[in-house]
């Protein structure tokens, strides 16, 4: 946190609640209370296409001045599809391939859930590009809880 010095903080997880740290304004910190699930099931709470929503809407208030912090509770699934979601948005239609080759070569861990995947590629309008990257890039490395990784906003640098 101290090190990447962010604007806008991003959590995705039921529990526990995270305060906005120090540095971060309240109103440049969303919370999305989602569980790591692909699919409904009893006692889970489901991404939305709302929430996904919420999450590009915020996304697209920041300036980019400063890095723009994503976080999930292992750094794996929910937070890796928040970034390629965000990337993609950035960078337009055309770019989702290079984009999850990207990350797949920072985060080689990295396996973004497929039900936020499913609801961006339609909230905008890719028509399945996002969903067969994402497929593409395969499976991820096998960690229990990955390490900060760094997303440059380049195409040429990622």
């Amino acid at each position: 946190m101290r090190r990447h010095r962010p604007s806008h903080l991003l959590t995705l997880m039921v529990e526990p609640f995270v305060p906005t740290p120090k540095g971060i304004e309240p109103d440049r910190h969303l919370r999305i209370t989602v569980h790591d699930v692909v699919e409904p099931a009893e006692g889970s709470i489901c991404p939305e296409s709302s929430d996904i929503a919420e999450v590009l809407a915020f996304a697209r208030d920041w300036d980019r001045s400063a890095p723009f912090l994503v976080h999930c509770w292992a750094g794996i699934s929910r937070s890796t599809a928040a970034a390629y979601i965000l990337l993609c948005d950035i960078h337009g239609p055309g770019h989702e391939e290079r984009i999850a080759q990207g990350l797949r070569s920072h985060a080689p861990h990295a396996q973004p859930n497929p039900l936020m995947i499913r609801h961006a590629d339609a909230l905008l309008g890719r028509e399945g590009r996002m969903i067969a990257a994402v497929e593409a890039m395969g499976e991820g490395q096998m960690v229990w809880q990955a390490d900060v990784v760094e997303l440059p906003l380049s195409l040429d640098e990622l």
